[in-house]
């Protein structure tokens, strides 16, 4: 298919991503309609950056996990759906069960509904390079062809394979259908707000004594640039999103204009059970291993190369400077996190010196 689609479905359309993703698409003259769904109702900000983009698109309240999603894409004649619900932390009501359940089965549904709707001749998946895991046997270079050496500990990592298992299916049920899995590498943007980017912002950053893992970011605006071409241009396949080059963890620390507290292992694992204060295991595995992934492929096939790692966090490091004084209770609940996580290091070391 080389014509772009004139009606686009986009789940998650009541979070950042999605509601973004559809406004822009809205704002481009190709797409006559863009349907947004997602399982509560846009608010706040969000709902003002749809109501801006005006009439073009259409939400509905709908959960993945239901037949309405189909209802939907039959009834607006779908051709192309970018599936952007996809959970990537815990912190949320029902905990790792209910983002499980969201992202998996709710995926699994979706990608049901795909194969019955006749229209449909595009399909765009939000994955991440969370899926290649991270452990000490891994390459120093991932490319789109590489397998996890381990299965990953965290339960995002675990979903987005899942997830991508379940499009292999679909492709192999609809070879009529252009499949577009994007890995994006973790985002990072002024208008972001991550774990990830919650840790950038402490006064003293804990990290993993003896580590200094290689990351990668990769900025939202150009995460929009790749879901907006995979959306109009006609681009199947599996592709790593990332920015070129690497920051170390102490690099990007410094650059942030922290400072870092280096503690065992299991003093940052503390942290992983801390909701939004905390870091995700997915993340943890993060700063103690690093992951690289290669981008060739996606330059030569969008004909776009995002911005390196290094401009990509440095523009959100300039954008924290204005608010350099964090409030009183956010110092507080920092400092607390961090006597949690020197208490249990103080823990598991006698428990190895006792052979425990």
């Amino acid at each position: 298919m080389t014509a772009s689609p004139s009606v686009v479905l986009v789940t998650g359309v009541s979070r950042y991503l999605g509601a973004h993703l559809a406004a822009r698409l809205a704002a481009d003259p190709r797409i006559e309609r863009v349907v947004g769904v997602d399982a509560t109702v846009p608010a706040g900000d969000l709902a003002e950056v749809l109501t801006a983009a005006g009439s073009k698109i259409d939400v509905h309240q709908i959960d993945l996990r239901t037949p309405g999603v189909l209802r939907a894409m039959v009834d607006a004649r779908v051709e192309a759906v970018a599936h952007l619900a996809v959970a990537t932390a815990t912190d949320q009501h029902g905990g790792r069960s209910a983002m499980k359940e969201l992202n998996v089965i709710g995926s699994m549904q979706l990608l049901a509904a795909c194969q019955q709707a006749p229209r449909l001749r595009k399909l765009i998946v939000r994955s991440s390079t969370a899926a290649y895991g991270a452990s000490f046997r891994d390459p120093a270079i991932f490319t789109e062809d590489t397998e996890p050496r381990e299965v990953p500990r965290g339960g995002f990592a675990k979903d987005v394979l899942d997830i991508e298992g379940y499009v292999r299916g679909f492709r192999r049920r609809r070879p009529d259908v252009a499949a577009t899995v994007l890995r994006f590498a973790p985002f990072i943007g002024s208008a972001v707000d991550t774990r990830l980017t919650r840790y950038f912002d402490r006064p003293v950053v804990p990290t993993v004594l003896g580590r200094d893992p290689r990351l990668q970011f990769l900025h939202v605006d150009d995460a929009f640039e790749v879901l907006v071409r995979s959306v109009t241009q006609p681009l199947p396949g599996t592709f790593n999103v990332a920015g070129a080059g690497t920051l170390t963890l102490s690099q990007a620390v410094r650059r942030a204009g922290r400072v870092t507290m280096p503690v065992l292992e299991p003093g940052l694992n503390a942290l992983a059970g801390l909701g939004r204060a905390g870091v995700s295991l997915d993340q943890l595995d993060l700063f103690v291993h690093g992951r690289v992934v290669d981008t060739t492929k996606l330059i030569r096939a969008f004909g776009f190369t995002p911005r390196t790692t290094a401009e990509a966090f440095d523009e959100f490091v300039r954008s924290r400077r204005a608010n350099e004084l964090l409030p009183a209770d956010t110092m507080r609940s920092v400092e607390q996190a961090l006597l949690d996580g020197f208490r249990r290091t103080r823990a598991a070391r006698a428990a190895l010196e006792r052979g425990e």
